[in-house]
């Protein structure tokens, strides 16, 4: 296994792990257009990102769950992975070390993208 797959490999069980088991490592965004749908929709939007796994190699070329689409109640919405140093100020240098990485993850309507 090259070390190009197996960084590949780590972040994607970080990032699954995040995004199905809470806020430690990071924190959740909602869009304002996402918050104006309301709590009940807030809910369910999180809850179908935690349960997501429509992966393919069309929507996750490079293997590493950071990103998703799906339909709620007649919306489109897209949920990503930012990768951002321990500050949340700049990039992270290495997404696969959750020592120097905070996870962000947003959920969007597609029309807001």
């Amino acid at each position: 296994m090259t070390s190009t797959l197996a960084s590949a490999r780590t972040i994607r069980d970080l990032n699954d792990a995040f995004r199905r088991n809470g806020f430690a490592s990071g924190q959740w965004m909602l869009t304002s257009g996402v918050a104006d749908l309301g709590p009940e929709f807030m809910v369910l939007a999180i809850r179908a990102v935690r349960g997501f796994d429509g992966f393919s190699e069309s929507n996750d070329p490079y293997g590493e769950h950071d990103f998703g689409s799906f339909n709620l109640a007649g919306e489109t919405l897209f949920w990503k992975i930012d990768y951002y140093d321990q500050t949340l100020t700049y990039g992270s240098d290495d997404p696969s070390d959750p020592a120097l990485t905070r996870r962000v993850l947003t959920i969007m309507l597609a029309s807001e993208y």
